[in-house]
């Protein structure tokens, strides 16, 4: 990899740690099912409009749409408004990692390496070390709403997987087209009808600029430029080569929501970070390895093959 795609890799990593800066400014102002619905509105509406639908079964683009933008967003902004700290949510959603493996091997019949075991069973016990933690000072449910959301992600990534598309980037923007009617019939339901549009009208004041700044920011910097140069990354290298940058993501999530928001994690959830991360590397196939394949991946995450341990992005966010 030339310095150049580093320093690329480390932009994405940037943008990506960030974006849940911004989903804490969204959140602050807006309720969370409206606001998850809002995310993928704003980028549906042109890409129906522009974007030629991927010839993908219809199936799958549902999947891959309900996996990772309903599910995952959902619980992700459930759990960020129900008190999850927003650099800890950043760390807690790298659990979609072992989760697609473990999907792929019990549903797709995926092999799975004893390294990629190991991983898993090295970031299962990150993952207790936090919840433990948060079970001790603060409530448990946003830590476990947050693994739901990674559960959502994995689900997402098989239907990505399965879909094969031959343009990924399509297939990822038409995914936000899935999204946006289910999580707006949910914030009705839940939220009330009224609630979400109030919000987002009085967004165009003095203090609701906030909100959509962090709307922008996700829409534009987090999703089309960072998704953009992940897309161009995984295009030229293999997956094993791209796919540790997005494990900073969490890195700089946690650090800027300690500089910028004074979340202060304790050692505990400090060293289940660091487990965390540990596991998800440890359990990558070398780069070189015959399971990294230069394959384009979605421009929202990294999907690898079958045989190596997929690493999320944030959203990604």
């Amino acid at each position: 990899m030339t310095n150049r795609d580093r320093a690329l890799g480390l932009t994405v990593a940037l943008l990506w740690g960030l974006n849940f800066l911004a989903i804490r400014a969204g959140l602050d102002h807006f309720p969370p099912f409206f606001f998850a619905a809002l995310r993928f509105l704003v980028i549906a509406i042109p890409v129906v409009l522009f974007v030629p639908r991927p010839n993908v079964p219809v199936r799958w683009l549902l999947l891959y749409g309900f996996g990772f933008g309903v599910a995952q967003f959902g619980f992700l902004f459930w759990a960020m408004k129900t008190g999850m700290p927003t650099g800890l949510a950043s760390l807690v959603l790298q659990a979609s990692a072992p989760f697609t493996v473990l999907l792929g091997s019990l549903l797709l019949r995926e092999h799975v390496s004893r390294r990629q075991l190991l991983g898993i069973a090295v970031a299962v016990c990150g993952m207790s070390m936090i919840g433990w933690d948060r079970a001790q000072h603060a409530a448990l449910l946003p830590v476990l709403l947050t693994l739901l959301a990674a559960l959502g992600w994995a689900f997402g990534n098989l239907g990505n997987r399965l879909a094969r598309a031959d343009n990924p980037l399509r297939l990822t923007l038409w995914m936000t087209v899935v999204a946006p009617l289910p999580m707006l019939a949910l914030s009705a339901a839940v939220e009330g009808p009224t609630t979400g549009w109030s919000a987002l009208g009085d967004s165009f004041s003095a203090d609701g600029w906030p909100a959509l700044a962090g709307l922008a920011y996700i829409v534009l910097l987090g999703t089309i430029a960072g998704s953009g140069l992940w897309s161009a990354l995984m295009s030229r290298y293999p997956a094993g080569v791209v796919a540790p940058f997005s494990l900073l993501v969490p890195v700089v999530g946690i650090g800027a929501a300690w500089l910028v928001l004074g979340e202060r994690p304790s050692a505990l959830s400090l060293v289940g970070a660091v487990v965390v991360v540990g596991g998800c590397l440890g359990g990558m196939a070398r780069a070189g390895a015959p399971s990294a394949t230069r394959e384009p991946a979605s421009t929202m995450q990294a999907t690898p093959g079958p045989v190596t341990m997929p690493t999320p992005q944030p959203a990604r966010i």
